[in-house]
């Protein structure tokens, strides 16, 4: 599903004024350190998404899930059993537009299906072959869950996307009249067309604010009410769960004069989970990171990538600084990985064990700066994490800070083969040359 990013651009409340967007929410910089500094999202699938919009008020396409072939067909017939859409619930955009890798059929992950026979063949197909994506990488995705919708006859597309605008400190509705899987292209051919209404999150989004939107983005009189009530339910679910973004893509006008949520998408913020216990239910741990997850429950901030150097650091921003050094030095950083200024032995150790459980890492490179912890204290811990680990891979360490000779010292007689870095430049080319040394060497 495609998603748009605002500007650093301050409003006058209750507005309305273009938005220039450029590229996605997710590629933003501010919302990738925001993450890595414990503001991370829960993502839940569209059905559970659709769910609670519903809850709000939000007219939405009826659909029954199901979770295997059989399930699907059953789905089908109680929706008519003459045509449908059949959509497969991963947490990844892209899905319309995707194909399922190994199999010979030109199925995408959302597919019109006009018989039983079809449904049965597009599911069979759903189920059995994962699902790749912009979003996914090259392996794709399992599919484990299908949403079975009733089709609906299209007259227009309309997008809505509720996200935080920093530079007002407030929530903005983003809008468009044109919607669907071409938002990204409109909003660049177009960006004059993308309407943005920032509102107080205390007071919410005023219904004069709703139907206002509603009349400019075309909606005939008739159905200004439904839009507006389903303007009206995303501002809410975005500030009563709070959502870290809030998607309907598209809002549907059908040819019959309904208008409803197609499709929607809402990501949580995870640091208000334990005010939603609810929420906490639907997540889907089968589409997570499994190695993300497991450094959550450790107190750990994780996040994997596709290079070849695991990376231990203590602070956001000087892991955000080691992952570019290793890009200037020609290497790729296997993942972000902040283990705070008070780590204990128990984190290190369940950090390199999580390091390691990553079969592309090479070699793994810990960059400490010790302030809060002192250099001998997170040298104490790395030996013993070491030793009960039990390293495959070179370990190379830098150390800086209160107690750094004392540290260094530590590290040079624990008897372990770690190599030192003299500074951060050096531990980065000494990262890089090593992993390549590891490295499979091409054929």
């Amino acid at each position: 599903m495609a998603r748009i990013s605002i500007p650093a651009r301050r409003s006058q409340a209750g507005g309305f004024q273009p938005v220039f967007a450029h590229g996605t929410v997710f590629g933003n910089p501010d919302r990738f350190l925001a993450y890595c500094m414990g503001g991370g999202s829960v993502k839940i699938h569209e059905y559970q998404a659709k769910e609670l919009l519903a809850q709000a008020g939000a007219p939405v396409v009826p659909g029954i899930v199901a979770e295997s072939v059989e399930a699907v067909l059953e789905a089908f017939e109680r929706l008519g059993g003459r045509q449908a859409v059949l959509k497969a619930q991963i947490h990844a955009g892209g899905r319309g537009k995707g194909r399922f890798v190994g199999s010979d059929k030109p199925y995408g992950g959302v597919q019109i299906v006009r018989s039983r026979e079809e449904c049965h063949d597009v599911a069979e197909t759903m189920f059995r072959f994962p699902l790749v994506t912009r979003q996914t990488g090259p392996s794709g995705q399992r599919v484990r869950k299908v949403l079975v919708q009733e089709a609906v006859q299209i007259r227009r597309e309309v997008y809505l996307g509720v996200v935080v605008d920093r530079s007002c400190g407030c929530p903005i509705l983003m809008a468009c009249g044109e919607g669907g899987v071409e938002i990204e292209e409109v909003a660049a051919r177009s960006p004059e067309s993308i309407l943005r209404v920032p509102f107080s999150p205390d007071r919410g989004l005023p219904p004069f604010q709703a139907r206002r939107l509603a009349y400019e983005l075309g909606f005939e009189n008739e159905q200004v009410p439904t839009a507006e009530k389903l303007i009206a339910a995303l501002a809410r679910v975005f500030v009563e769960k709070d959502c870290s973004l809030a998607e309907i893509n598209p809002v549907a006008v059908t040819d019959d004069g309904r208008v409803l949520a197609l499709d929607a998408k809402l990501n949580l913020d995870d640091n208000a989970l334990f005010r939603h216990p609810d929420i906490e239910q639907l997540r889907d741990l089968d589409e997570e990171d499994p190695r993300e997850w497991r450094a959550k429950q450790a107190g750990l901030s994780y996040v994997s990538m596709n290079g070849n150097i695991g990376c231990l650091v203590n602070g956001a921003g000087l892991a955000m600084a080691t992952m570019d050094i290793i890009k200037l030095h020609g290497g790729e950083p296997a993942n972000f990985l902040d283990v705070g200024g008070g780590a204990n032995l128990e984190q290190v150790t369940e950090a390199f064990r999580i390091l390691l459980g990553d079969p592309n890492v090479r070699a793994v490179l810990v960059n400490i700066f010790g302030g809060i912890m002192k250099c001998d204290t997170i040298a104490g811990a790395i030996i013993a994490a070491a030793r009960e680990v039990g390293f495959r891979v070179p370990l190379i360490v830098r150390l800086e800070g209160t107690n750094v000779e004392q540290g260094r010292q530590l590290l040079a007689e624990s008897g372990l083969n770690i190599i030192p870095a003299k500074d951060l430049t050096d531990a980065a080319i000494k990262a890089v040359a090593a992993a390549n040394a590891a490295s499979p060497k091409p054929t």
